[in-house]
């Protein structure tokens, strides 16, 4: 067994809502500099629902000045057997 780290969405969500308002932003400020016809997906993100892609992770950390490190939550109590 194997302990491996596992992305906590919900926690993760609530952390980018944290830092975007930490930020100054509102979430039609990241709608607008993504360029997402509507806001659905950073309610998804914020709720736990869905994790933004790897490159607009990347953008999310520069426009909010952290580092992705910092916007994912990870929980290593995952175990994971793994077969030779």
């Amino acid at each position: 067994m194997v302990n491996l780290p596992v992305i906590d969405m919900v926690r993760t969500g609530q952390n980018i809502g944290r830092l975007r308002k930490q930020a100054g932003l509102s979430v039609k400020d990241l709608q607008d500099i993504f360029g997402f016809a509507t806001p659905q997906a950073i309610y998804k993100w914020q709720q736990g629902v869905a994790l933004p892609t790897i490159d607009n992770l990347v953008v999310l950390a520069a426009v909010l000045q952290v580092r992705m490190d910092d916007i994912l939550v990870t929980d290593t109590a995952a175990q994971i057997q793994i077969s030779a």
